[in-house]
Parts: C-alpha cells; sequence; structure tokens
C-alpha cells in the first residue's frame, strides 16, 4: 500500500533542499544552452536539479515512475502506478534574466489520481502545497476556497503574445477578455501562475500550450480550492501530452468558456 503521507514528508524535504542548492547557484555563472530555439532555453541548473530529486525518488522509491522536462526521467506512456512529474526550474528565461519569477514544480500521481502537488517559489520561499482532500497551503497559512468572481472584476494571467497574431489561436478571441477584465498580468511561469490562481492572486491564468510538468502540480492546488481546469476548449486535460490550458475560478472558468472562448 501507498504511504502518501511519507511521500509528501520526502517530497517537501527534497524540493526545499533543490531550492537551496538553486539559491546557492546565484553566486556562480550559469551554462546557458537553447532546446528547440533561443526563447527555449535550459541551464546546468535546471539539470542539476532534475538529477537531484530522480536520484532522490530513484534511491527511496524505485518502483515509481519520473516524468521530467529534461529527459532524465523514465518514458511514460501511462498514468498507472506512481508517477512524479517534475519541473526542476519553471520560468527558466526568468530564472537566467532575473533570479526570480521561477519555482520548482512536483506533481505525483498514482493511477492518474493527483495526491501531491508541490510548486515552491525558491526566491521568496513560499512552498505552495497541497494533498488530496485536505486542503492547500502556502507555507503554513491554508488558502480558502476561491470566491466567486465576475469578468470585470477579475485580474487574468495571459502571456501579450496571444493578444497579437499568432499561430495558435485567433487573436480576435483573445482581445476582447483582455479588454474586458479589471486587469491582465504575465509572469513567465506557469507552475506559479497555477499558484497564484489558487492563492486569490490571480483569477484565472490561460495560455495555448504547455507540457504536463509545468500544471501537473497546479491542477492539484487548483482542485484543493474549488478551482477548475481544462483544455481553452473546456476539454479534459492529458497529461502525458501538450495541452492548451485554462484554469481559474469556477463560475468564471465557466462564463469564459462560454461567452469568449468556444465561438
Amino acid at each position: 500500500m501507498t504511504n502518501w503521507k511519507e511521500i509528501d514528508q520526502k517530497a517537501k524535504e527534497w524540493v526545499r533542499e533543490a531550492g537551496e542548492r538553486i539559491r546557492d547557484s546565484f553566486k556562480s555563472s550559469l551554462s546557458i544552452q537553447f532546446k528547440s530555439n533561443p526563447n527555449d532555453l535550459v541551464t546546468n541548473m535546471d539539470k542539476d536539479i532534475e538529477q537531484f530529486l530522480i536520484g532522490k525518488i530513484q534511491e527511496t522509491y524505485p518502483g515509481h515512475k519520473i516524468l521530467g522536462e529534461e529527459g532524465y526521467g523514465d518514458d511514460v506512456t501511462s498514468l498507472d502506478g506512481v508517477i512524479w512529474i517534475i519541473d526542476p526550474i519553471d520560468g527558466t528565461m526568468n530564472f537566467v534574466h532575473q533570479q526570480r519569477n521561477f519555482a520548482i514544480s512536483v506533481g505525483i500521481y498514482g493511477d492518474g489520481i493527483g495526491y501531491i502537488g508541490l510548486i515552491y517559489d525558491v526566491v521568496h520561499n513560499e512552498l505552495y502545497h497541497a494533498f488530496k482532500g485536505e486542503g492547500a497551503y502556502m507555507n503554513e497559512i491554508q488558502l480558502p476556497m476561491l470566491d466567486k468572481v465576475k469578468i470585470e472584476e477579475a485580474v487574468i494571467g495571459i502571456n501579450p503574445v496571444w493578444v497579437t497574431e499568432n499561430k495558435r489561436i485567433d487573436h480576435t478571441i483573445i482581445a476582447p477578455i483582455v479588454k474586458k477584465v479589471r486587469g491582465a498580468r504575465s509572469y513567465g511561469s506557469a507552475a506559479l501562475e497555477c499558484a497564484y490562481v489558487a492563492s486569490g492572486r490571480l483569477d484565472a491564468y490561460l495560455t495555448m500550450r504547455l507540457a504536463p510538468w509545468d500544471i501537473a502540480a497546479g491542477l492539484i492546488l487548483i482542485e484543493e480550492v474549488g478551482g477548475t481546469a481544462s483544455t481553452l476548449t473546456g476539454e479534459k486535460l492529458n497529461l502525458l501530452t501538450k495541452n492548451s490550458f485554462f484554469v481559474g475560478e469556477k463560475n468564471l472558468h465557466e462564463h469564459m468558456l462560454k461567452e469568449y472562448l468556444n465561438r
């Protein structure tokens, strides 16, 4: 039988230790490489942190599978068993340019069910964490259930690129949303933007293409505070592929899907 409480404790310890390694790296220079294009960066720290976490998991839980952004985990083709979905540094461009606005993201699933979600804002020492059925927290502070919000009073997370001509979506669908809401923000880290929705700092977040490691932890946090997550067309998210992504307070989520996105 899986001891989820023990896994939760271990995961938190490892994530905090990984954060300390990242903070220590600020004193030294980074090796930076491009992945698919010059805006898709990977650093030696991304690789180091993923290998550090994988080493801990494999040593302690050799039967668990690991899906990691940098490719050091397993070839995961199903959600059967216990799976750790890891982004060692979500927001690498922010890490490189700002040394802030990035996070370690770890979602732990059992047979497709999210049990543990951890998003660690390393610089601010804010650990957003959730355990299935027990609520979501920022450090020791429990996050309240999300309050109903009207679109005119909402602050949403969205990258400005989606309001200009692009290959992912008709920007004329998105522009009216940005005009209607109280405010729009872009933080450059999907994990942090999910954490901000869960904590009420944002009311919704939407984007056109994210990988499983970008959202796995955030989905668990959002569920524990009564939020809703889907693709931009309202479909269930697939944690084995890339998806469009829309998360928010459930009434706002429903309204935006009906009035703006499904047209």
